[in-house]
């Protein structure tokens, strides 16, 4: 095997173009102290208050001792409360805290800048295409995963 054969495998592609998605994203949030699964775990409590760590980690597709890590750091600055259910004790809901809601709303433009810069070198219609095709290689292969997406990680399905 040579190297360009290495360069042309699509496994080694999709982890090139993860550290170049996570590059960009911190060059253009890291003003903001927040890695991509950090917001990741943000947008979703955002969007589902009072979720469960359990549902949290099926939504964004994280194993539950990696969202656990991840909870730890957002509830220590502050973005993120945990409460006892009411139904539950045991059980914790998680809510943005007011600094939570501030921040995403912050660094909204900064993740938009970085999406569009990631895709920048396609055309347009090469965009719609590639968005298109990995949505369907990631669905395709969901059950793969270690950390497999809840219904296809959408966040408007319920549990």
């Amino acid at each position: 095997m040579s190297l360009e054969q290495l360069n042309l495998k699509p496994g080694h592609l999709i982890r090139r173009a993860q550290q170049i998605a996570v590059a960009v994203f911190m060059e253009e949030c890291g003003a903001f102290d927040l890695t991509p699964v950090q917001y990741a775990a943000l947008t979703a409590i955002g969007l589902q208050p009072d979720v469960d760590a359990t549902r949290l980690s099926q939504l964004i597709a994280l194993d539950r001792s990696t969202t656990g890590s991840v909870l730890e750091r957002l509830e220590a600055k502050a973005l993120v409360v945990r409460v006892p259910s009411a139904q539950d004790r045991r059980v914790k809901r998680l809510r943005l805290s007011e600094a939570g809601q501030a921040l995403l709303r912050q660094v909204d433009t900064a993740v938009e800048r970085a999406q569009r810069r990631i895709v920048a070198p396609l055309r347009p219609d090469e965009r719609k295409v590639f968005i298109r095709l990995l949505t369907q290689l990631v669905e395709s292969n969901n059950a793969l995963s270690r950390a497999p997406a809840a219904l296809g990680g959408r966040l408007d399905s319920a549990a």
